[in-house]
């Protein structure tokens, strides 16, 4: 197909969704994710003058989401563009070093691919001097990632082998000899690994160079002269058997053996190199389930590991060089915002660039330099009323300079409600931030119902981000409540192993007294009207909640999403086999009475809150069996429940389900809620035949 370039502005004035001037705004619905634009995976060009990003869109005939690769000028000078139009999806765009080109990943079809081809992700090349993508590799199983290397003569590319390439089995069973077996995202293992290969991009000739069938390699990053790559692998066997010690490894571009760089015993990830080559920077905890620390080694290796920086209480990732390799700059989490931080390499100390209450991710750097002038700095930044859009600034984060407009048409139609910061103190007598939104349209003097939402994890935290189903909440007239209790992350390792022991303990008394400082700021919320719900961690806080709470409120609804009912099923039948070990000080041979003791299971006989239960068929990180068996026993008790299942789904419905499924999984909680703290005894399930289907009309664009 040609590609055509076409602006931004065109595709936004070309939505059937724009509203006259004049129109009154309006709650925003489940279905309105049909029409959002999601940005993604931004990058400067060599030269700083032009960023390629990712815009993903969702054709909701073929229930899909569909990604294009787009520019804008650094400056602003120029409105965006789009630099790829098929019917299959353009991902990871990557400039070529001079410049010249962006290679991309697609699973578009090529000239010579036969009918029963299965399609699979390939790097192609877009000239910018114009014509038609060329695809670079043709491997069996398809690319993950790449990237080029320095001098843009070839590609390190991630991609699968394994004996199965060659010689089938004459059986369907599937038979294997490690622990680990499956992983939510990715399903049952087969005999395949990730490996590396390096592409000869004129040529397309691939070779590979790096292999075995017990262990994945990951993450490679070219040395500066590119002659080596560095990478991440577990070589230790155990690598399937709960095994959590990978390296950086580093070896040469046409293969051998192999050096090791990093020295722990623990997890060492995300390997980058200093400008100059001497240098691989890495991320480990030490010890393990500590926060992980920035760690600096010689790519030569041989020699011991030393931090980068003292006194860093945060969790970094997105790890880069910048400043000719004075800092080192990284993304991560804080105080319910997320940030990027600067490390200077000669004080050793991390300081703040982008701040705010918001979330700021997806960074990329332009070096400074005698042609090109003043670094910038690039990230996305999204807040609860407005998804990502791209931002460009100094490298001090100061002139901040928005760039994009993504979803600007329809945000003008919305009622979207802010996000107040509420702290309080939890257990302890710890500080806890809450965070609260009021129902859209709220009228004084009027009585509200209240959402209680929890986070997963317990190792993620809430705060000022874009999340669409709070704004579903709130235009249904209900007040949201959203919490970081201990156990979460942006407070500290302190904070975040507080769920040591704790799980059902002190977590839950700083739920409830989040509940209780919210209910006494606010004498406007119906403390007989509330409801709670939460997937994953918050799925089994919600289980705990509502077979627990003995006080004056009454929690008249939940919705449990993904939840954990009893840790005993639960260990050894998960993706990660045994993995509550670190939350109760053992596995479940050792701690087996206080494993059925931290189970909702246990305590099911005092729920009498009418309950709704939401699980995905194939979720291998909290297991089907889980929601049968809290529902079940619901039932059994006399609970009001029900119970969704959701075929091809996993854990990560609610995040990158099919997009019919995830608006749904939205309906079904306002169905219940609708239902048991509205009263209203006419609220139509999604799944009924005389429900009216409310469809988008984004298909036009």
């Amino acid at each position: 197909m040609t590609t055509i370039r076409r602006t931004l502005t065109v595709a936004v004035l070309s939505l059937a969704l724009v509203a006259p001037a004049f129109a009154q705004t309006r709650g925003v619905t489940a279905e309105d994710y049909f029409a959002f634009e999601t940005l993604g995976d931004p990058h400067f060009s060599p030269d700083g003058a032009t960023i390629a990003y990712v815009v993903t869109t969702v054709d909701q005939k073929q229930n899909r989401r569909r990604s294009e690769i787009w520019t804008v000028a650094a400056d602003g000078s120029r409105p965006p563009t789009a630099m790829t139009t098929a019917p299959q999806s353009s991902n990871a765009p990557r400039w070529s070093p001079d410049g010249k080109a962006i290679a991309f990943l697609s699973a578009r079809p090529a000239a010579g691919d036969g009918n029963g081809d299965i399609p699979r992700n390939q790097v192609w090349l877009l000239s910018l001097s114009g014509g038609e993508p060329r695809r670079v590799t043709n491997l069996a199983n398809g690319v993950s990632a790449f990237q080029w290397s320095p001098d843009g003569t070839t590609l390190v590319v991630v991609s699968r082998s394994g004996p199965s390439d060659t010689a089938k089995s004459p059986s369907d069973v599937r038979h294997y000899l490690h622990a680990n077996y499956k992983f939510n995202d990715s399903g049952w293992f087969d005999d395949k690994k990730t490996h590396l290969w390096v592409t000869g991009v004129a040529t397309g000739r691939s070779t590979q160079v790096t292999s075995g069938d017990d262990w994945n390699d990951s993450d490679p990053q070219w040395s500066p002269d590119s002659r080596r790559i560095a990478f991440v692998s577990d070589r230790t066997g155990k690598a399937f058997d709960e095994g959590h010690n990978t390296d950086v490894w580093v070896i040469d571009a046409g293969g051998g053996a192999l050096t090791k760089i990093s020295d722990h015993t623990t997890g060492d990830n995300s390997p980058r190199w200093s400008p100059d080559g001497q240098t691989i920077a890495f991320v480990s905890a030490v010890p393990e389930k500590t926060h992980p620390k920035i760690w600096l080694a010689s790519s030569a290796g041989g020699s011991a590991s030393r931090l980068a920086a003292d006194g860093i209480d945060l969790i970094p990732s997105g790890l880069r060089w910048a400043e000719g390799g004075k800092a080192l700059y990284f993304e991560t989490g804080y105080h319910g915002t997320s940030r990027l931080y600067r490390v200077d390499l000669a004080a050793r100390r991390a300081s703040p660039i982008a701040t705010g209450d918001r979330t700021v991710h997806l960074v990329d750097i332009n070096e400074p330099s005698a042609t090109l002038g003043p670094g910038r700095i690039l990230y996305a930044v999204n807040d609860p009323t407005h998804p990502d859009d791209l931002y460009v600034a100094d490298l001090n984060g100061r002139n901040q300079k928005q760039l994009t407009h993504l979803n600007d048409a329809l945000l003008k139609q919305l009622n979207v409600v802010p996000v107040e910061r509420v702290p309080y103190k939890g257990a302890d007598g710890w500080d806890v931030d809450g965070f609260f939104m009021k129902p859209a349209g709220w009228e004084a003097g009027k009585k509200y119902p209240m959402i209680l939402t929890i986070h997963g994890g317990p190792a993620g935290q809430f705060g000022f981000d874009w999340y669409h189903e709070f704004q579903v909440y709130a235009s249904h007239g209900w007040a949201v409540f959203f919490t970081n209790p201990r156990g979460s992350t942006g407070y500290g390792e302190t904070f975040e192993r507080g769920i040591e022991l704790n799980w059902g303990g002190k977590d839950y008394v700083d739920i409830m007294n989040g509940v209780d400082a919210i209910l006494a700021k606010y004498a406007w919320i119906d403390r007989d009207r509330l409801g709670v719900t939460g997937g994953s961690y918050g799925g089994f806080m919600t289980n705990w909640i509502i077979s627990h709470t003995n006080r004056d409120i009454h929690f008249r609804a939940a919705v449990t999403l993904r939840s954990i009912s009893n840790f005993v099923s639960d260990d050894g039948t998960r993706d990660g086999a045994y993995g509550h070990a670190d939350d109760f000080q053992g596995d479940i041979f050792d701690k087996f009475d206080l494993y059925w003791d931290r189970s909702p299971l246990k305590y099911v006989k005092n729920v009498k809150t009418p309950t709704l239960v939401l699980h995905s068929d194939n979720d291998y990180r909290v297991p089907i069996e889980q929601g049968e068996q809290w529902f079940r026993a619901l039932r059994h008790f006399g609970v009001p429940s029900e119970i969704v299942f959701f075929p091809r789904e996993n854990h990560n419905l609610t995040r990158t389900g099919e997009p019919k499924h995830l608006v749904e999984s939205i309906n079904w909680q306002v169905y219940w809620f609708e239902r048991y703290i509205n009263g209203n005894a006419n609220a139509v399930p999604p799944d009924a035949p005389s429900r009216t289907a409310t469809t988008s009309t984004n298909q036009d664009r």
